[in-house]
């Protein structure tokens, strides 16, 4: 594969022409939710309906232009996961399938299919579960400042995406605007008990550990990643996106090199447009030109067939 700046790997990748889906509308059924992404309505007391749009934000923004097929990269890539870590955890989702869904959203299969999945409604843990691998973003920020990422005590001399001697615990509480902001694991003892933040830590650090050496397999290094827990009658599962290219970092394995960032499988071509574009960051967020939206949603695609093994 070609990991040059242009194109980081110009895999075979199936650029279908699925509609760009901004916003959803399920007329007639409750949405219980929006975020930056997903779309969330209600369908009984104990199910939910998740709907991955291709809403992107960045810096914070949501961007006037979306990505096609995004939202169904990071439904079938949570999907991927969901299966492969069926034996580790429980996890809330029950199907993809529209024709398992109630006969009520039936009708708006066109905005469903490939991008939705109907779940078990959890009642969440409000904290984020971070593991990291590799030293990169917010923990380097810290790491250069106190030679700590969350309060752990790191060897001296890393340089920015060196992997760790072993993956660290990295919570943080989420924020209902703006950044998360990174925890120590004494604080998230103070909010839910010993218990439950050991549990969250010890399952966090399995699954970021079993997924992380499939996908070296796969020649993907995951540098780091988020998981959301929560309850389902008293069970504890893991919710919401797994492991996807907005969750985590992916970084291509043959062009890894320590000591700046690296390429990965996400938005940094958005990232990169806004900078060199100079905007604020402030409301409101620019319209990103076709080929940016292009070359980012190849990037999305790319990663699930990467990880997976098959074309979206």
């Amino acid at each position: 594969m070609d990991y040059s700046p242009d194109g980081y790997a110009k895999a075979s990748v199936n650029f279908t022409k699925n509609p760009v889906i901004l916003q959803t509308d399920l007329t007639g059924i409750e949405r219980h939710a929006q975020g930056k992404v997903r779309d969330v309505y209600s369908v009984d007391e104990n199910r939910l309906l998740i709907i991955a749009s291709d809403r992107l934000s960045a810096f914070d923004y949501i961007l006037p232009t979306g990505i096609p097929d995004k939202g169904r990269v990071l439904t079938q890539l949570s999907i991927f996961w969901f299966d492969f870590l069926r034996d580790v955890t429980p996890t809330h989702f029950l199907t993809a399938n529209v024709e398992e869904y109630p006969a009520a959203l039936h009708p708006f299969r066109d905005q469903l299919e490939g991008r939705s999945m109907l779940v078990k409604r959890a009642r969440m843990i409000e904290i984020e579960c971070v593991a990291r691998g590799y030293i990169s973003g917010s923990g380097w920020k810290e790491y250069r400042e106190r030679g700590t990422v969350c309060g752990i005590q790191l060897p001296a001399g890393l340089r920015e995406s060196d992997k760790l001697p072993e993956p660290i615990f990295t919570p943080a509480t989420k924020a209902s605007s703006g950044h998360d902001e990174n925890v120590s694991f004494e604080h998230v003892v103070s909010l839910i008990g010993e218990d439950l933040a050991k549990r969250l830590r010890d399952l966090t650090l399995e699954i970021y550990s079993r997924a992380a050496r499939c996908a070296e397999t796969k020649g993907v290094i995951i540098a780091d990643t988020k998981f959301e827990f929560g309850f389902v009658e008293g069970q504890l599962v893991l919710g919401d996106e797994v492991l996807t290219p907005d969750s985590s970092r992916f970084w291509p394995a043959e062009s890894y090199q320590p000591g700046g960032a690296q390429l990965s499988f996400d938005k940094q071509f958005v990232r990169d447009y806004l900078e060199a574009i100079h905007w604020n960051k402030q409301p409101p967020a620019p319209p990103l030109p076709d080929d940016i939206a292009e070359k980012t949603a190849g990037k999305y695609r790319q990663a699930y067939q990467v990880l997976t093994g098959r074309p979206l």
